[in-house]
């Protein structure tokens, strides 16, 4: 009977159905919102790169978080500004799978880098007097090299298992293609394709420990000093801020996706699928922009000059 299933080669894609009389204008709003999103992530990247001042830990693990932005958000923005100029809302299997490897290892480096910058802070707060031997630039370089490898070793494995996959359907209930509703429109599971996945939630669930326990401690050591409260509302802040934020982000997309009503409004639905990339990329920046003293005072200075 399998050899009878047709091969899929196009993916329909749901959500833009019935937006003929808004088109131009949701258009208009999505290429401005990415267009901000570059704008902010290209501004803290240079600003980092360019100032050999800010060539420390916590900077360059900001700058590859704003690197990250950029390189999630390419992965959804242009085909969804294409598909709101089009009346065929249509993806070929090879761009379906590429979109969700992208989408996926955004979201999982983002949260590796998340986890590094939150050991830096605890080691900056809680053991100063050895930050600056544990957090070498060999040290740095490698936990930056770690925090891309293994999102996009882990993700491409588990696009390997869903492209192996045998597709009994085409449909995909969303504006964007991810390896989970891929999955689920297999005529049979594998068991590859259960143990992948449960072992990148477990490992990333451990992710989440690693932040919980680091700012429990980080608190908790704050708490009885006032020099250490300062060093906390000054840098941990905005990182906590960005985590939350991406948390938030990242939660309400994948609960709904999983127990979430279908009798929402289709608005309503497509905004929480694309809320993780919309706030994030331009959220992220623009607190620690805001918040890091040395980064805004650098901008400031640019803007100052360029004036002149």
């Amino acid at each position: 009977m399998m050899d009878n299933v047709p091969v899929i080669t196009i993916f329909t894609l749901s959500g833009l159905n019935g937006i003929a009389n808004y088109r131009v204008t949701l258009f208009a709003l999505t290429l401005l919102c990415y267009c901000v999103i570059w704008l902010v992530n290209v501004t803290i990247i240079v600003t980092v790169v360019a100032d050999k001042s800010l060539h420390e830990p916590m900077y360059i693990f900001l700058c590859n978080l704003c690197i990250n932005g950029l390189y999630g958000t390419a992965g959804f923005y242009p085909k969804f500004l294409m598909d709101l100029l089009s009346t065929t809302h249509v993806i070929s299997y090879t761009g379906c799978l590429l979109q969700g490897f992208v989408l996926h290892s955004s979201v999982t480096a983002d949260l590796s880098i998340l986890v590094i910058m939150a050991y830096d802070r605890y080691v900056a707060i809680c053991r100063p007097l050895v930050y600056h031997s544990m957090m070498n630039r060999q040290r740095v370089c490698g936990f930056v090299f770690f925090a891309w490898l293994i999102p996009l070793s882990l993700v491409f494995i588990a696009t390997i298992t869903t492209s192996r996959s045998r597709l009994c359907g085409s449909h995909i209930p969303k504006i964007y293609c991810i390896n989970y509703l891929i999955g689920k429109l297999a005529c049979s599971a594998s068991i590859a394709s259960v143990i992948v996945p449960a072992f990148n939630y477990t490992l990333y669930s451990l992710h989440v420990h690693l932040i919980i326990w680091s700012y429990v401690y980080l608190i908790r050591t704050c708490l009885t000093s006032k020099e250490n409260w300062s060093k906390f509302m000054q840098t941990c802040l905005p990182h906590l801020f960005c985590l939350i934020i991406f948390f938030v982000s990242v939660a309400f997309d994948l609960l709904y996706m999983r127990f979430g009503s279908k009798q929402l409004p289709q608005s309503v639905q497509n905004f929480l699928a694309i809320e993780f990339l919309i706030i994030p990329p331009i959220i992220n920046p623009l607190i620690y922009g805001f918040n890091l003293t040395q980064i805004r005072n650098r901008i400031v200075q640019f803007l100052c000059a360029k004036r002149l």
